[in-house]
């Protein structure tokens, strides 16, 4: 009988190996297949379900009322009325002011209504509540969404505004968080069925939220980056110049806000000015690759990193661009659009020491008895300026209000930053936009903003005031 052969310690030990590291391979797969599934329950799922493609959305109306939503304080800004047929109609309490953060939520949605659409269709109602409720097939109260806005500051931005067109956003730079966006010319949300196609039909704009939608050219605002640029490729605060009133090159003629002559100047006292002749001439001798590579950094050109749905980006080229629009570039005229949103998360990075916090609207979510469900917690998007740059930055932002066009800014009360900003936007010279964009702090409390009044004017004369009508009433 032939003997069988016999596998030699070396031969079952790799055997052994190999069967371990399947072994060990399936596992591994396992836990990460186990680690992805609970992820995606408790968290991305929720971004799956709240896509405006997934019909489980629309079932979910079905058996919930839509939740309100609420301020920081919980003044009510958005709830549902029922009826004894289970019929429902929203209304929102505070109109036209809100219009545009709150959105609406029949003929589609905007604002918060769409980017909370999931979570207002939540019910956490006491669970004996929903069995009461659904063998009475009555629908259950959805969770309340509470933002971050601020009443106070909100109702004195809206008053502020008057009848000017335009748009103003105001950020916690710490958190992201929004505190108050208004948006003119408005619309009544509790008749928006009504009117819808009159809105839609006759060319009407006051559907277009103007904080995160309207692309404005950002006037002397931009200066800002100008003059990182220019510090950075070896220009100094002390640097000479001199204005008077325009500056010429080739067939370019750049002229100063009402042909003022600025006279003998460092380059602070040129930003401080705002003066367009001194940074007509500072464009000129900038990198252009350079001022590229920073509006990048700095999100032009790119999806700014936000909860907030439908926001537009800010444009920024100078590729192929002749002496004339590299001039006008530099000073914030040329092809440039910017959002108010964007101008204001530049300025709250600046005020959070270089970084920028993800702008958001929620705060949390609760049930109808008050219970916390879900708290959002601020998102740090990442770094935007260095150390460097922020004291660079604020030292001629602060100078603007101790010795320049932000003067109406100064108080003993709170420490105000900021750029001023006239930007023209058609052939008539007289015609131009208002914009401030800064920040102010007291303590440790702190808040950034971003102002376009369309066609006001001065930016010093128009923006700075509601700025300051702003911050007085939020340091308050």
């Amino acid at each position: 009988m032939r003997k069988r052969r016999q596998e030699s310690p070396r031969r079952r030990g790799s055997i052994n190996r190999e069967f371990a590291i399947v072994t060990y391979g399936f596992l591994l797969l396992f836990l990460c297949m186990a680690g992805y599934f609970i992820y995606f329950v408790g968290y991305a799922g929720e971004d799956f379900i709240d896509s405006p493609y997934n019909p489980r959305l629309s079932q979910l109306s079905e058996h919930i009322i839509r939740g309100d939503i609420l301020a920081a304080d919980g003044t009510v800004l958005a709830t549902s009325e029922v009826d004894d047929a289970q019929n429902e109609t929203r209304v929102y309490p505070k109109g036209n002011e809100y219009a545009h953060i709150v959105g609406f939520s029949s003929n589609g949605m905007s604002g918060t209504e769409l980017d909370a659409n999931f979570q207002l269709l939540r019910s956490h109602s006491f669970f004996i509540e929903k069995i009461i409720n659904e063998l009475q097939e009555r629908k259950n109260q959805g969770d309340a969404v509470v933002t971050s806005l601020d009443t106070a500051l909100t109702d004195a931005l809206y008053v502020g505004m008057a009848n000017y067109e335009g748009a103003a956003v105001a950020l916690d730079p710490e958190t992201g968080k929004i505190l108050a966006m208004v948006s003119k010319p408005d619309f009544d949300p509790n008749t928006i069925a009504q009117n819808w196609s009159y809105y839609t039909e006759t060319g009407s704009s006051v559907l277009l939220n103007r904080a995160i939608q309207g692309q404005y050219p950002p006037g002397s605002t931009f200066k800002i980056l100008t003059a990182l640029e220019y510090l950075n490729e070896g220009g100094g605060m002390e640097d000479a110049f001199n204005c008077s009133g325009s500056y010429t090159y080739g067939d370019t003629t750049i002229h100063c806000y009402h042909n003022t002559v600025h006279g003998a100047q460092n380059f602070e006292e040129a930003f401080a000015h705002s003066c367009n002749s001194v940074f007509a001439e500072v464009g000129l001798s900038l990198d252009k690759s350079g001022m590229a590579r920073l509006a990048k950094r700095l999100l032009f050109n790119r999806t700014l990193p936000t909860e907030l749905k439908n926001v537009k980006k800010s444009s920024f080229s100078l590729k192929d661009a002749d002496s004339g629009l590299v001039m006008r570039t530099a000073i914030g005229q040329g092809n440039t659009l910017v959002t108010p949103i964007h101008m204001a998360m530049i300025a709250s990075a600046i005020a959070n020491d270089g970084v920028l916090m993800e702008p958001s609207v929620i705060d949390h979510t609760q049930n109808d008895g008050g219970t916390l469900v879900r708290r959002y917690h601020p998102v740090r998007y990442g770094e935007l300026f260095d150390e460097s740059e922020v004291g660079i930055l604020r030292e001629m932002m602060r100078y603007v209000v101790t010795n320049g066009t932000g003067s109406k800014l100064y108080t003993d009360s709170y420490t105000a930053y900021g750029k001023t900003g006239t930007a023209e936007f058609s052939d008539n010279k007289s015609e131009a936009h208002s914009w401030f964009v800064g920040f102010a702090e007291q303590d440790e409390k702190k808040i950034a903003v971003a102002i376009v009044l369309e066609r006001a004017g001065s930016g010093s004369e128009h923006a700075v005031p509601l700025a300051r009508t702003m911050f007085d009433t939020y340091f308050r």
